[in-house]
């Protein structure tokens, strides 16, 4: 036979075996046997996605999603039906709504604290140096939503001074604030020092003693209905566990018990 038409013959049975073992363009693909649902405070970004990094390591076939935002935006999509295995929220009161409809599979505990700061552009335009600078009127500050944790721990740090603050918007989750900061929409934000500490040098922080009558514990619990109980609660074992110090690393405080 011809050499020109055996090559041509034999080309598409050696091309066969490299496209049975293509894995859809992302090297993992068809390697995955599990999907573990993690939704999140969006506070937690940075630290779960290193975790998510280590628990797939140690956990080959699983595939973790995250699903960050304000924690009674995440809970309210529970509720509604959207499919979740774990949820991390950063204050209790979002974590007993969940607790309370009946989603909560098991007790939830607590893995962090987390006190708030002012963060402020660099160089500080506003000239913020405490908190009663936050009130006033020649101050664009902007403040979580009161419903998500980082508003109402706003408001409770503004009562415990005395302070009435007039925000010039409310966001659905600290890392909005955090970014109106960043681009310099905003003189000034309230959010949590483990904001501050993953900003860098975007944002600068300014403590305040107030913080100190404040503090958000961060609970964290398997959801009811879940279909991966198992990988749910080794991934809160990890958070509860050796996942600490990078939580540690990140600014948090230990869970008060």
């Amino acid at each position: 036979m011809h050499a020109t038409r055996l090559g041509a013959l034999l080309l598409p049975i050696l091309l066969l075996p490299l496209t049975a073992c293509g894995s859809g363009g992302d090297g993992r693909a068809g390697d995955v046997d599990a999907t573990l649902t993690v939704f999140a405070a969006s506070s937690l970004t940075t630290t779960f996605e290193e975790l998510e990094r280590r628990y797939e390591r140690e956990h080959p076939g699983v595939d973790v999603r995250l699903s960050f935002g304000g924690s009674s935006d995440l809970v309210a999509q529970i509720a509604e039906g959207a499919r979740a295995d774990v949820l991390a929220t950063a204050d209790t009161a979002t974590m007993d709504t969940l607790a309370d409809a009946g989603l909560a599979h098991g007790e939830p505990r607590e893995f962090a604290t987390n006190t708030m700061v002012i963060a402020v552009p660099p160089g500080n335009p506003g000239r913020i140096t405490g908190l009663p600078d936050l009130a006033k009127r020649d101050i664009d500050l902007v403040l979580c939503q009161p419903e998500v944790p980082c508003g109402s721990a706003a408001l409770k740090v503004a009562e415990a001074a005395g302070l009435e603050l007039a925000p010039v918007s409310e966001e659905q989750s600290v890392t909005d604030v955090l970014a109106k900061v960043e681009s310099g929409d905003a003189d000034a934000g309230l959010v949590y020092v483990t904001d501050v500490t993953a900003a860098g040098d975007s944002v600068q922080g300014i403590a305040f003693p107030e913080a100190a009558d404040v503090v958000n514990h961060y609970p964290i619990v398997a959801v009811e209905g879940s279909g991966e109980q198992e990988l749910a609660k080794e991934w809160i074992e990890l958070v509860l566990g050796t996942g600490r110090s990078v939580l540690q690393h990140a600014g948090f405080g230990a869970p008060s018990s």
